[in-house]
């Protein structure tokens, strides 16, 4: 019996995940004595019963690389560690199912694993590894936060999206002379609303990692528009908050999901403009996941790629509890230990930061 490679994808979708399954597979297809299987949303088809298990070769993987999503699905509800199970009453609960896993993996003859996800996915690799599971991770968000690799695939095309959306805004903002806020995804850094704001020419910026200051805005807001004349466009992340407050929560109520739901900062930011006297006409739109989906810009086709052929050839070399990554230009592998523990935000010194300054973009302080 060959050897199986375990695949997973979890934690939200983003484009980039299917290149990096077929970039796994082309390449296990040079080698005779393994074979590449997948678990359907995350780790719960091996928990699921009867397993939903994939087969993954050379046919089931031919041209996915240009479609956004992943053709194994994904969540961030349940996993190994936290299994959600009904009680009579109809209430629910986590349990730890880990050891469960393991042993359907073992049944199963996976000899190592891929996991393919973001900080949360990463750290659920950590334990496992700690268990003695032969695991191997790829970075993968939109948010660009997760550290000791300089970019996440997924990251790319939710730029470009946003930027695109930006472009749109600063026309329909110029024909009516309105504030137009768009607010981008973004929990805790601010990545991919400062690249489309200078993309995309916005005048304010509002990231995570700089608590704004409602009046700073208004003085900006007041550069722009005279006597009703003028326009202003405004990038929000959704976990921005003010100096005097904290993020917006959205209640959530699903059992098994992990993180609390974000949202509303933009629609927060409108009234607190109207609260302090700002006459202008302020739309607010939400991007949301349009941000995840659609199709995988070049770049983030290449990068997943090299993502996926690294991340088998690390199983080769039994390169278990390390991250492959992206460091300068080069593929490394890097402990999972120290993807998980440092976090990406957006350094507030960087030559970024600098040049979104120098061009006048308003960041609110």
């Amino acid at each position: 019996m060959k050897n199986r490679c375990l695949v997973v994808t979890g934690g939200g979708d983003c484009s980039g995940l299917n290149a990096v399954i077929r970039a796994i597979v082309r390449r296990a297809s040079l080698v005779n004595d393994w074979e590449i299987i997948g678990s359907r949303d995350a780790f719960n088809g091996i928990l699921r019963d009867p397993m939903e298990i994939v087969e993954l070769d050379k046919s089931a993987v031919a041209g996915i690389h240009v479609r956004g999503g992943t053709i194994l699905g994904t969540t961030n509800k349940g996993g190994p560690f936290s299994w959600q199970v009904q009680a009579k009453n109809g209430n629910w609960k986590s349990e730890d199912h880990s050891a469960e896993m393991l042993r359907k993996l073992e049944f199963l003859n996976v000899k190592a694993v891929i996991n393919i996800g973001g900080d949360g996915s990463q750290k659920i690799s950590q334990k496992l590894f700690e268990m003695g599971c032969n695991i191997v991770g790829v970075p993968k968000t939109i948010d660009n936060d997760l550290g000791a690799t300089d970019i996440t695939f997924g990251f790319p095309t939710a730029v470009e999206i946003a930027t695109e959306a930006v472009d749109k805004l600063v026309t329909t903002a110029a024909s009516h002379n309105r504030i137009l806020i768009l607010e981008v995804m973004g929990r805790e850094a601010g990545w991919i609303a400062l690249h489309s704001a200078i993309a995309g020419g916005a005048e304010i910026c509002i990231i995570p990692e700089i608590k704004y200051d409602i009046d700073k805005i208004i003085e900006r807001i007041k550069e722009r528009i005279h006597h009703s004349r003028g326009f202003v466009n405004i990038v929000i992340s959704e976990g921005a908050c003010p100096i005097d407050g904290s993020k917006h929560y959205q209640v959530n109520n699903e059992p098994g999901h992990h993180d609390p739901r974000l949202g509303g900062a933009g629609n927060r930011l409108m009234h607190e403009l109207k609260d302090h006297g700002v006459k202008t006409d302020i739309r607010v739109t939400l991007l949301g996941h349009l941000q995840r989906g659609g199709k995988p810009i070049a770049y983030d086709r290449i990068i997943a790629t090299q993502f996926g052929v690294k991340a088998f050839e690390m199983v080769l070399n039994k390169e278990f509890g390390k991250m492959a990554a992206l460091r300068n230009g080069k593929l490394v592998s890097v402990p999972i230990t120290e993807a998980i523990e440092t976090y990406n935000f957006v350094d507030l010194n960087s030559d970024l930061v600098h040049t979104a300054r120098d061009i006048g973009i308003c960041f609110g302080d």
